[in-house]
């Protein structure tokens, strides 16, 4: 059949649609492929959709049913019951180590050469052992000396003692007159006089020379050596030995003015110097009655038996006994602070958490003691208090105190 035939003049947009459409018939088809791939690909995202919003809601939902979902948002926070505790009061303070009584020993005598020393630093000495020796030959011979004039001199006493014996017997028979007899008797009295001077003399020379030798003042161990054989010393040769009476030592540690409040003398302290690993018991004998206006401290001074292990120079740390306490304790996490100062979250028996201002006290390896604020038989919450807010609703797991 001849179609071309048909094909009226001025009908020829009309012709050219019925072409395009016979011959498109394939690019219709296409569309409706892609059509139906957009629809398909938008139905997967809405179904993935609904999967992670259902898991969502299951992760959430924790396995409770609708109608209890306001109660699934409740949060769960650890409290305890605290009680109270008895703590002892423990004050922790560091200082330097120093002999309790230390002699600085020095020449008090006339001086010399230095011929022999005889201790070393370590040594323990007695009361009055000879620590190094000074040469005295000149202060030897001049003690020689003045021993020979005592003699010369208890000759003159001794010839005028005749001389007065014979007068005396003179005097009864009229050869000599009173007067001369009291002129013997000022003579026998003078010569007398110039013995003990002279013995007072050689005394005094025999003290010199042996206060040429440098002795200990008391017993004690010694710390420093400051001179050597051969020095020439004196008087104003500054200090030759240094000396712990005793042995004993003692920490002096600084403290503040409020710890410093809290002592008394008597109380115990552990003393730990810095390399030792060992602790020392000491007792606190002076507490300083002075505040430094510099730093605000004083000086609490522990008393210590020796041990090699104390050596004055040393750091070291102490911990000082100041009483004990009856008191709630709590971690230091239940512990809040703000601008208003310290509080902690009690939970009452509708399970509401309430702010509660506390006072703390003593810090301690296992807490903070609560000085005012609580009693001890309130339920606190222990942590997350950071994120709570007053009067909000929590499920409450109980902790042993302690814990």
């Amino acid at each position: 059949m001849n179609y071309e035939g048909k094909i009226k003049p001025g009908h020829a947009a009309d012709a050219e649609l019925s072409t395009v459409d016979a011959i498109g018939h394939p690019l219709v088809e296409a569309e409706e492929q892609d059509r139906r791939g957009r629809r398909r690909i938008w139905i997967i995202v809405a179904v993935v959709l609904a999967a992670v919003v259902g898991i969502w809601f299951l992760l959430h939902k924790g396995g409770s049913d609708a109608g209890s979902a306001p109660a699934a948002q409740i949060p769960v926070v650890s409290v305890t019951v605290p009680g109270r505790s008895t703590v002892a009061g423990e004050i922790t303070a560091t200082g330097s180590l120093a002999a309790r009584r230390a002699m600085p020993v020095g020449s008090v005598g006339e001086g010399g050469e230095v011929r022999e020393v005889r201790v070393e630093p370590g040594d323990w000495v007695s009361q009055g052992q000879v620590l190094a020796v000074i040469d005295r030959s000149v202060q030897a011979q001049a003690a020689a000396s003045q021993a020979a004039q005592v003699e010369v001199a208890a000759a003159d006493a001794r010839i005028a003692q005749t001389n007065l014996d014979r007068g005396l017997k003179l005097v009864d028979r009229g050869f000599i007159s009173k007067a001369d007899i009291d002129r013997l008797t000022a003579t026998r009295d003078a010569a007398n006089a110039r013995v003990q001077v002279a013995r007072a003399t050689l005394a005094q020379l025999r003290a010199q020379n042996a206060r040429l030798n440098i002795v200990a003042p008391a017993a004690g161990l010694v710390l420093e050596r400051n001179v050597e054989l051969g020095q020439v010393v004196s008087g104003g040769s500054g200090v030759l030995f240094r000396l712990a009476k005793g042995g004993e030592m003692e920490l002096l540690a600084n403290l503040s003015e409020d710890d410093l409040a809290k002592l008394s003398v008597g109380v115990e302290a552990k003393v730990t110097p810095v390399g030792s690993g060992r602790s020392f018991t000491g007792q606190v004998w002076q507490i300083s009655p002075v505040i430094d206006a510099t730093n605000r401290q004083g000086t609490a001074r522990i008393a210590l038996s020796y041990d090699p292990a104390l050596r004055p120079g040393g750091f070291a740390s102490a911990v000082i006994e100041s009483g004990a306490v009856v008191a709630p304790m709590l971690p230091e996490s239940a512990i809040q602070n703000d601008s208003k100062g310290s509080f902690v979250y009690v939970v009452d028996a509708d399970g509401r958490a309430h702010r509660r201002p506390v006072r703390t006290g003593l810090v301690t390896a296992n807490g903070i003691t609560v000085t005012s604020g609580l009693n001890g038989t309130e339920k606190v919450v222990l942590r997350a208090g950071g994120f709570l807010n007053d009067g909000d609703k929590v499920k409450t797991r109980l902790v042993a105190a302690g814990k």
